[in-house]
């Protein structure tokens, strides 16, 4: 080949050469131009590593776990809120409950104490009002003994009058309580009368009133035994105008 050719031939190599590394150099322009469009659209500045996967899906699988984390954020404060509105809820409900059972009670103490009111009152209606009397006094003489002894005979059953007392009382001792028969038919026997009737000791044991002395001497005691006698032997002391 001349000169001439074998230059020819150099040159179109060399053009060749030239222009295979250019379209190299335009596919890795062409290739990091695309790495910085896909940086650029990753969110938050996270870095995406091309490893041929488009774009798009690297984006969504970077989306996916802060879309988690939305829905925790949003999801557990609400579950919380129920949980204290269920709570609040239930206090409400037993509150009111315990308030409804106490009035309940409430209610059925005032019904009861209503009630035993009312039966008080109906038992106090039904019995008789009671009068109130002082307790009676009585003097310590004759007429004091004679009245309380007639007092005890009447609350008794037993018959006999103040003036059949009197009178028989004058007749036998004078009035005197202490009085003591040692000369009659009873004295010689050993049971000589005593007091203001002129008792012996049996027959005063024998018609003794209950509620009075057991002393045969005692004024009113006397006079109530030897009363209860004579209703027993002659109707009543009224009829008695000798000894007896």
């Amino acid at each position: 080949m001349d000169k001439l050719g074998a230059f020819a031939s150099a040159k179109v190599s060399k053009f060749n050469a030239l222009d295979k590394q250019r379209k190299i150099a335009v596919a890795g322009v062409s290739t990091l131009g695309a790495a910085a469009i896909a940086l650029a659209a990753v969110p938050g500045g996270s870095t995406a590593v091309a490893t041929g996967v488009p774009a798009a899906h690297t984006q969504v699988a970077a989306e996916h776990p802060q879309v988690q984390d939305l829905k925790g954020t949003f999801t557990d404060p609400a579950a919380n809120q129920q949980l204290k509105l269920d709570a609040l809820a239930a206090k409400a409900k037993a509150e009111a409950d315990s308030a409804a059972k106490k009035r309940s009670a409430d209610a059925a103490r005032k019904a009861a104490a209503s009630r035993s009111a009312e039966k008080a009152a109906s038992r106090s209606a039904e019995r008789p009002q009671m009068e109130t009397v002082a307790a009676r006094t009585y003097a310590n003489n004759l007429d004091g003994w004679i009245r309380h002894s007639l007092d005890i005979m009447h609350s008794k059953g037993i018959p006999g009058s103040y003036s059949g007392l009197h009178r028989n009382i004058i007749r036998e001792s004078s009035g005197n309580p202490r009085a003591i028969n040692n000369w009659d038919i009873n004295a010689i026997n050993g049971i000589p009368s005593k007091g203001l009737l002129q008792v012996i000791p049996p027959t005063f044991a024998t018609y003794h009133v209950s509620g009075t002395s057991w002393n045969i001497y005692d004024p009113v005691a006397n006079i109530t035994a030897a009363a209860n006698y004579a209703a027993h032997r002659y109707g009543t002391i009224d009829n008695v105008n000798s000894a007896y």
